[in-house]
């Protein structure tokens, strides 16, 4: 089986081919216990290998194997909770083998294929449907947010510096301002960026591949404030921030500070630096 490019990463690290290793195995054995007829795996998948499958009835789906991270682990729960209303459908799942079997979105084309203002219009009427009350198993927003400020540092300085210590240092304050403060905790996804919402037939607009957390709903908007697929630039952010924040009833301070906080989380990896989400940190800082 060949590995879609977008899963070329994983080969870096031991845990990742062993991982790689499994896949066709694993795959061959979620065809046969869902008698599913399958495709070549999409090419963007980055966090699991993902193919569009075909069940006995004729019912069109999505067979995804995991890569078997902490983020995705409760993503089945997630879509159960949401039960079709504003995210795609779990047909069925099998978590010894981290695999799901999911709603495919037709014509499936992404959010970030509008324009930046139509993509926010989408947004703004999908967020305060999915922000229903939850609890355990779910991570807490706070605990998450204290192993990212933990992590911080000892990066930063592994990774030899590689941005000024006042970005550091306002990420690390505004994290621990945030955390304790919170307000009404609500299920948040903390990687809805318009990638990860597709044009679908059920609803005009689905949300895929959460990483769910519990917290207050100022944090379910910073995925689109940080992300690049509406448009990187000191405008563009400051307009995703200004407008989520008015049109949701959001304190914009604490979206600012959600998005300095996890954004400089996210600019690290095990052994490499993300800089465009540095500079994106910069920009937040800059607009308060």
């Amino acid at each position: 089986m060949e590995i879609p490019e977008g899963l070329r990463w994983t080969e870096r690290y031991p845990a990742g081919r062993e991982w790689l290793a499994t896949l066709p195995d694993r795959l061959a054995e979620c065809v046969t216990r869902w008698e599913l007829r399958v495709g070549p795996p999409f090419a963007y998948a980055f966090a699991s290998l993902a193919l569009p499958a075909e069940l006995p009835d004729g019912t069109r789906a999505v067979l995804k194997l995991q890569y078997p991270d902490d983020d995705s682990v409760h993503e089945a729960t997630a879509l159960v909770h949401w039960a079709g209303r504003g995210a795609i459908r779990l047909l069925d799942h099998d978590a010894r083998r981290r695999a799901l079997l999911v709603e495919r979105c037709d014509p499936g084309t992404p959010l970030h294929g509008l324009s930046p203002d139509a993509a926010l219009d989408v947004a703004i009427g999908l967020l305060p449907r999915l922000g229903v009350p939850a609890g355990p198993p779910f991570t807490p927003l706070a605990e998450e947010a204290a192993g990212w400020a933990e992590r911080l540092p000892a990066k930063w300085e592994r990774l030899n510096r590689p941005y000024e210590r006042r970005l550091l240092d306002a990420a690390l304050g505004m994290l621990a301002d945030l955390a304790p403060s919170q307000g009404a905790q609500v299920l948040v996804n903390q990687d809805l960026h318009a990638g990860n919402v597709l044009a679908a037939g059920r609803e005009p607009w689905l949300v895929i591949d959460p990483k769910p957390l519990v917290g207050e709903p100022e944090f379910a908007v910073v995925p689109l404030v940080r992300g690049p697929e509406l448009g990187h630039s000191p405008a563009a952010v400051r307009h995703r921030l200004d407008r989520l924040s008015a049109e949701l009833g959001l304190d914009r301070e604490r979206v600012r500070g959600w998005a300095v906080g996890q954004t400089l989380a996210w600019s690290i990896g095990e052994d490499q630096v993300f800089p465009q989400q540095i500079e994106t940190v910069r920009w937040l800082l800059d607009v308060a």
